[in-house]
């Protein structure tokens, strides 16, 4: 028996776990795996909003084919295009010749760009409204969160909100599908996970669409995204998370992340550890960038205000692992962050160096100055550590008021 969920009486969910693919994107690691969801209306006129990775065709369209019995799908609602929700397009319509295909002029450009011409499309605009009988569609461009077609199509009747990739987040759906029958705790970390890699550059656009929301005014009932959970006892959760999330804002707390050849810079991350400890900040989180991958770092930076960044130096450069996080830093265009910066060097400098380089082109707010240790850190370099760590203390507890 393949399952299927009643979100009401008339909207089910349909979509599938993931356990099998190791990274997301090719990117991103799934440890905990990744749901694809897709809903489906049963009303005079049935519509399925998305589908799924290719992988998961057979299983999707059983899952449709169960429901509606002998009965036609009238519709597929196309909210985004990638891949993981567009893979199975081709095969629905190839088992429901008649099906309309519902999207914006970009969606259809994309669709021909991935899977060549189709059929029977039906384009909508902005505000554009689709009856199925006791249930109608209104839908909302929401350009850039996080694709140039990504749409959102709203149920009026049960205020249901089908937000495609807005407002989820990574982790299979292990049993439960909705906000009150799964553990939050652990979805809130990987949606942050999800937010700050994926969707989080594109911030600007994420608040220009939850204005958008806000003066259609509303009532979000239920929201169903794309991948993570249903949001049916507390919707305005994910809402206020990525409100906040879009507009970096922050909580009080340190990362400290180094790149370490031989653990001398290891040991002066140590050192401003304890420190802020001793300063009474409780949230601090050390991470060596070789062993942690860049997306969970990533999604810590995107929760806390504090940063410190170490690096030996690496063949005149920086440590690569560090590299690859001040790149990806850069591209993810975080703002407002509190930044300290050490590291060592034997025969030739290049770690702290290009961490200042960064410091310049990210421009967040300095804490202290910047220290490098020569090949292992002296007494002195541990006191300009706990300089560093004793000022970024200060500037957060200041901001406790």
């Amino acid at each position: 028996m393949l399952t299927t969920v009643n979100i009401t009486d008339d909207i089910y969910y349909i979509g599938v776990n993931d356990r099998e693919t190791y990274l997301f994107e090719n990117l991103w690691p799934l440890d905990r795996g990744v749901s694809y969801n897709a809903y489906l209306i049963d009303d005079e006129q049935t519509a399925v909003f998305d589908t799924v990775k290719n992988t998961k065709t057979h299983v999707f369209i059983d899952k449709i084919a169960g429901i509606l019995k002998d009965r036609p799908l009238d519709y597929l609602v196309i909210n985004h295009m990638e891949p993981d929700h567009s893979g199975a397009i081709k095969a629905l319509q190839d088992k429901y010749p008649d099906l309309k295909l519902v999207g914006n002029t970009k969606t259809f450009e994309l669709l021909e760009d991935f899977y060549g011409p189709l059929k029977n499309y039906h384009v909508i605009k902005d505000g554009d409204q689709l009856s199925l009988g006791t249930h109608t569609l209104s839908f909302y461009l929401t350009p850039m969160v996080h694709w140039p077609e990504t749409m959102m199509s709203y149920e009026s009747t049960t205020g249901t909100l089908f937000s495609m990739d807005a407002f989820g987040g990574f982790g299979t759906l292990d049993g439960g599908i909705f906000d009150d029958e799964v553990n939050l705790e652990f979805y809130m970390d990987e949606t942050r996970r999800y937010y700050s890699n994926i969707v989080g550059k594109y911030g600007a656009m994420v608040q220009k669409a939850l204005k958008k929301l806000k003066d259609a005014n509303i009532p979000m009932n239920i929201i169903a995204p794309t991948h993570g959970p249903v949001w049916r006892t507390d919707p305005h959760c994910i809402i206020d998370h990525y409100d906040r999330w879009s507009r970096a804002e922050t909580e009080e707390g340190v990362v400290i992340v180094y790149g370490s050849m031989y653990g001398n810079t290891q040991k002066m991350a140590d050192v401003i550890a304890r420190r802020l400890s001793e300063n009474g900040i409780k949230n601090i989180r050390i991470y060596d960038a070789s062993k942690t991958h860049v997306s969970y770092l990533i999604s810590d930076l995107w929760r806390f205000k504090g940063v410190i960044l170490g690096s030996c130096a690496y063949n005149t450069g920086l440590f690569p692992t560090m590299e690859t996080l001040v790149n990806k830093l850069e591209n993810s265009q975080l703002k407002d962050r509190l930044l300290g910066i050490f590291g060592t060097a034997s025969w030739s400098g290049g770690g702290v160096s290009n961490l200042n380089k960064f410091a310049e082109k990210i421009k967040w707010q300095r804490v202290g100055e910047s220290v490098e240790a020569k090949s292992s850190p002296k007494e002195k370099d541990f006191q300009q550590c706990i300089a560093i760590a004793d000022e970024m203390a200060e500037r957060l507890i200041k901001e406790r008021a």
